[in-house]
């Protein structure tokens, strides 16, 4: 009979096995565009369901049946636009120049950071810098999810220098919709940080083999590299596990919905209560649990194979 084999799961395409230091994603590279918009927006993951929709892809064998797909729900409550942060371009990169603050900020940002009582420099003061981004923060007391602190995050923005200061000066104070940024059938990179499943051994977080149960006192006592000089990075440690930063390119927006009446079900969705704003379906799963925060950016490397518009959906089941 042939011996058992199961190669080792872990994968060193992430080291070191850093955690994340904060549940809003930091995006270190943003897509170009042309239009001059947000690239980004924060939702909330409420859960997942199923749908029945059509399939709209030119090549597929199964080109116009039904299929049972699984799909994300984020919520996405309006963003509320707090700062303007002008950049100067150095040799070290990116350095800030300025930031301009709302007239009026909201008081729950001062969950988050402190904000300036005394406006000192004005947009009218801001004559030289090369790029800037908008500090957005999400609205959590709209939605259901049982806190009051927002999430921050910084986003890049669209189009040339002049388009962007021009979309600035009249977001600055203001809101922005999911609808301002993405359409229905479109496609998202989405970054977030998964599950925290705490301290593990090997044999959950790297996938290596339970010893024999006729191999002497443990079952998971396994090989962890070499008994005497430097510790192996290679070998297969217990430590913490999860609650990193990923990203998953491509995810496909089967349905972009301003209303949120026609997915409640009776009680709420499990884990995470009523939809109370416009959501996204999201084709297949994302990471993290539920009343997590998502980033959602424009494609960094779009597929070409993504149609451009959604499926029809027949139904929806939570």
């Amino acid at each position: 009979m042939s011996k058992r084999h199961a190669p080792r799961h872990g994968t060193l395409q992430f080291w070191p096995r850093r955690r994340a230091k904060r549940e809003a994603a930091r995006i270190r590279q943003w897509p170009q565009s042309k239009d001059a918009k947000l690239l980004g927006f924060l939702g909330y993951k409420a859960g997942m369901c199923h749908v029945i929709a059509t399939d709209n892809r030119p090549k597929s064998p199964s080109k116009g049946e039904d299929l049972a797909l699984p799909a994300t729900i984020i919520e996405c409550p309006p963003l509320s636009v707090a700062a303007i942060n002008f950049y100067r371009h150095t040799i070290n990169g990116p350095q800030l120049a300025a930031t301009i603050f709302s007239p009026a900020p909201d008081k729950e940002l001062s969950r988050v950071l402190p904000l300036p009582k005394n406006v000192r420099k004005k947009l009218e003061d801001i004559k030289e810098f090369d790029d800037l981004r908008l500090l957005v923060h999400t609205q959590p007391k709209a939605t259901g999810i049982g806190t009051k602190k927002p999430k921050l995050a910084e986003l890049a923005v669209g189009g040339t220098k002049e388009q962007k200061l021009s979309y600035a000066k009249e977001k600055l104070g203001g809101e922005i919709r999911i609808d301002e940024v993405f359409r229905e059938g479109a496609a998202v990179d989405i970054h977030a940080v998964t599950k925290g499943k705490g301290f593990q051994g090997p044999v959950k977080r790297h996938g290596v083999m339970l010893r024999h149960h006729k191999s002497e006192k443990a079952r998971r006592a396994n090989v962890r590299g070499s008994w005497t000089g430097p510790k192996m990075w290679t070998a297969p440690h217990s430590a913490k596990m999860g609650y990193n930063q990923r990203t998953e390119y491509n995810k496909w927006i089967l349905r972009l919905a301003t209303a949120a009446k026609d997915i409640n079900p009776s009680g709420g969705i499990l884990h995470y209560g009523l939809l109370r704003n416009p959501y996204l379906l999201i084709k297949g799963s994302v990471a993290g649990p539920c009343k997590r925060v998502m980033t959602l950016t424009q494609p960094i490397r779009p597929n070409k194979n993504i149609p451009k518009e959604a499926p029809v959906i027949r139904t929806v089941v939570l």
